[in-house]
């Protein structure tokens, strides 16, 4: 049986110049101390730097929404990548 990382490394992603993912650092800095986008996300697009701000590189993003949901101040603008953009699964 395979693991989740090795399957996660079988999908294709077509990378979109436009991001999909936007933060707002205002009400990311000022008002959401846990920072639970960093932990739910699946595929770790998200981190934090020196200063505390959190940045996104949404090239593999899984597209799941998780961060969306557990991003309690709205901090988030996420949508789908473009059509013909983001992740291709491949289930064999």
């Amino acid at each position: 049986m395979l693991k989740v990382e090795d399957k996660l490394g079988r999908n294709v992603y077509k990378v979109d110049k436009e991001g999909h993912i936007r933060i707002n650092q205002e009400i990311c800095r000022t008002k959401c101390a846990p920072k639970y986008c960093i932990f739910v996300c699946p595929a770790k697009v998200y981190s934090l730097d020196e200063k505390g701000d959190v940045h996104s590189n949404p090239d593999g993003c899984l597209e799941c929404g998780a961060c969306v949901i557990a991003c309690l101040e709205e901090a988030l603008d996420w949508h789908y990548p473009r059509a013909g953009f983001g992740v291709q699964y491949r289930l064999s």
